[in-house]
């Protein structure tokens, strides 16, 4: 609880400081919102939730990100919000962020356990040869645990490659989980992606940015075909 709590404090007072500087050339800072229109919400490789919002906010200066995202499907049946910190130097990430999600009239700050806590770490080796690596690991959670209650500490290994072809901008991408966990109930691949994008020219001046994403799921015996919209 303290750890949500000091999280959004900080959020909200880095939020005022560049909104009293705007993006300054000078340090760097930028505020950053957008918004996804998703077909279907779908989480390393796993269902959560039907046609989805997904609004994001983030403000970024040296290096360090603070930001938020949160996704609303629209029964209201589920409803997520993430607050993340991270780092990042010549290719290198570090973070740790904050996962909960419940639908609408969960409370929020009445049960810890309804949060999960992630530790991030992450590398992009060059924009000649963009492979990027990713390891995350649920530090808590309730659904972070086996039938005894004993942690599993999730453990998710995530590759991603993108690339273009014919001016359509592609990225391919694996997760697997090394041991037990929320993905798997052992070693095995949780999600096969492919994912095309590109912008919609709709007038002279404006383009509207889609996508479509494959996502298959060989620990969950599924696949799913996604269409969104980029705001």
């Amino acid at each position: 609880m303290r750890f949500i709590f000091k999280t959004t404090t900080i959020i909200c007072l880095f939020a005022v400081t560049v909104a009293g500087n705007g993006q300054n050339e000078d340090t760097g800072m930028q505020l950053t919102i957008g918004a996804d229109l998703v077909s279907s919400y779908i989480w390393r490789g796993m269902y959560q939730a039907g046609v989805s919002i997904q609004p994001s906010l983030s403000i970024s200066a040296f290096g360090l990100t603070l930001g938020c995202w949160g996704s609303t499907d629209f029964s209201i049946f589920s409803k997520e919000i993430d607050f993340y910190f991270m780092y990042e130097v010549k290719g290198l990430s570090v973070g740790i962020g904050d996962y909960w999600w419940r639908g609408e009239g969960a409370k929020y700050f009445k049960n810890c356990g309804s949060h999960h806590i992630e530790a991030n770490l992450g590398y992009t080796f060059s924009d000649k040869f963009p492979l990027s690596l990713e390891v995350n690991t649920m530090l808590s959670g309730e659904e972070d645990k086996d039938d005894t209650g004993k942690k599993n500490y999730s453990t998710c290994i995530l590759a991603s490659f993108p690339f273009s072809v014919k001016h359509v901008n592609c990225e391919a991408g694996i997760g697997v989980s090394p041991w037990e966990g929320m993905y798997t109930d052992k070693f095995g691949v949780f999600t096969i992606t492919a994912k095309a994008s590109k912008n919609l020219q709709l007038s002279t001046e404006y383009a509207l940015p889609v996508f479509v994403e494959l996502i298959i799921s060989p620990a969950q015996n599924n696949a799913f075909l996604v269409f969104g919209i980029q705001f």
